[in-house]
């Protein structure tokens, strides 16, 4: 398997081909935006006009888009892949999207003889850089096996969450968690900031204490505390305020399928989509902190 069609080159896709390529794999991509597909050709990558011509003699492809109607899109009808890519050739979609979506897409290449998992990752923008992702995967165990030595290459933690599908719902559930622990993280920041204690100082106590969790340690949302996360650039970088609320959107849908109690999950989905209506769905999303700095400042 060296030949390996690729698309989808946005923040996250373009360094997970990037690494195909140093791995010595012969990748083929396409994206629409054409400074993409240029970046990703001075870095070793070869770029097709088309996405059927990306695919065309692959060994497997990969994509990551940014939404349901992008995969099922870009697969499904009359001129979807799916009709384009050769029977038995190993499909991985990387994109976060509905767990339906992934269930029919799954089923149409089942029907079309195509092996396929759903392959959401966790771990940003530095972890698609340094090969560092966390893969989520649902579909069969030997589509998983065959698709091992490609998402080895571009991550280190890879997990069966089960069935088609499975790796959407594992993730969706994994980033309404993540947007609970970020807010609450900058709201007790904030709190702590109004009453006047340093920033650092707090976010060292509750990291050593039992409100210690995934912000505090590695993404720090309040400025200038932590070295080379967003918050300390901007907020530039990183996984965006727009990419939450689509992904607590799915999660709220996914919750009003099963009929499952949510409740921080909803009320977290409202403060991003607030945040974002105010103008900051282009940035990080640990910048929910700004969100209490100007409330309370208000």
């Amino acid at each position: 398997m060296k030949k390996i069609g690729f698309i989808g080159l946005g923040n996250m896709g373009g360094p997970m081909a990037v690494n195909l390529v140093k791995a010595g794999y012969v990748v083929t991509a396409f994206d629409l935006v054409e400074s993409a597909l240029e970046q990703f050709v001075e870095q070793g990558g070869q770029r097709a006009p088309s996405a059927a011509d990306a695919v065309s003699d692959a060994d497997a492809v990969v994509s990551m888009l940014p939404a349901s109607k992008h995969v099922e899109a870009l697969y499904l009808g009359d001129e979807g892949l799916l009709s384009a890519i050769q029977p038995g050739t190993l499909v991985i979609d990387s994109s976060t999207i509905a767990p339906e979506s992934a269930k029919k897409v799954a089923a149409a290449a089942e029907s079309a003889g195509v092996p396929m998992i759903d392959a959401p990752v966790s771990g940003g923008v530095g972890g698609a850089i340094a090969g560092t992702l966390t893969f989520i995967v649902g579909g069969e165990e030997a589509a998983l096996t065959s698709a091992k030595p490609l998402l080895e290459v571009m991550g280190k933690n890879i997990f069966h969450a089960g069935a088609a599908g499975a790796g959407q719902v594992a993730k969706i559930c994994n980033n309404m968690l993540l947007s609970v622990l970020m807010t609450g993280t900058a709201e007790a920041l904030q709190l702590g900031v109004n009453n006047g204690l340093d920033p650092a100082v707090l976010s060292e106590v509750m990291r050593k204490s039992s409100g210690g969790n995934w912000a505090l340690e590695v993404y720090n949302p309040y400025p200038g505390v932590m070295e080379n996360v967003p918050s300390s650039n901007a907020y530039q970088g990183g996984f965006l305020v727009d990419l939450m609320v689509k992904d607590l959107g799915l999660a709220m849908e996914s919750a009003l399928a099963t009929q499952s109690s949510t409740p921080m999950g909803s009320l977290t989905r409202s403060l991003y989509l607030a945040h974002s209506k105010k103008g900051h769905g282009g940035i990080d999303f640990s910048s929910i902190q700004t969100y209490f700095q100007s409330s309370d400042k208000s």
